[in-house]
């Protein structure tokens, strides 16, 4: 019985533990327009933004699609995302702010591109 509760307690921290970062924002910039999965523009402005994106030094801070973002040096980890001079062929505005409070979606209707 012993055995039981305890591989059963494995295998829920196991599925928390990947469940947790399958829709965490861990970003991976490439240099290929052809690989990314998306393509982003970053704003001066706020208001023209979709999205507000606060860098996260840590890989604990990004955990959501919340515009949290946490840069990643490896491509199988995170969603690649290819920045882009030109807005019009973005699939995404975003703008970066210094403060963590102000991340999140303003226009949601591009949201499950960033959803891994």
């Amino acid at each position: 019985m012993k055995k039981h509760i305890f591989c059963l307690l494995i295998c829920v921290a196991v599925s928390l533990i990947t469940f947790s970062n399958s829709y965490a924002q861990f970003i991976y910039e490439t240099e290929s327009k052809s690989e990314a999965e998306v393509k982003v523009y970053v704003s001066k402005w706020k208001s023209e933004a979709d999205l507000i994106v606060y860098k996260s030094e840590w890989k604990s801070g990004a955990s959501g699609n919340k515009g949290i973002w946490y840069y990643t040096k490896w491509k199988s980890e995170g969603k690649k995302v290819y920045f882009t001079k030109w807005k019009s062929e973005a699939d995404i505005v975003v703008y970066f702010s210094d403060w963590k409070s102000e991340a999140g979606w303003k226009n949601e209707k591009n949201k499950q591109l960033l959803d891994k």
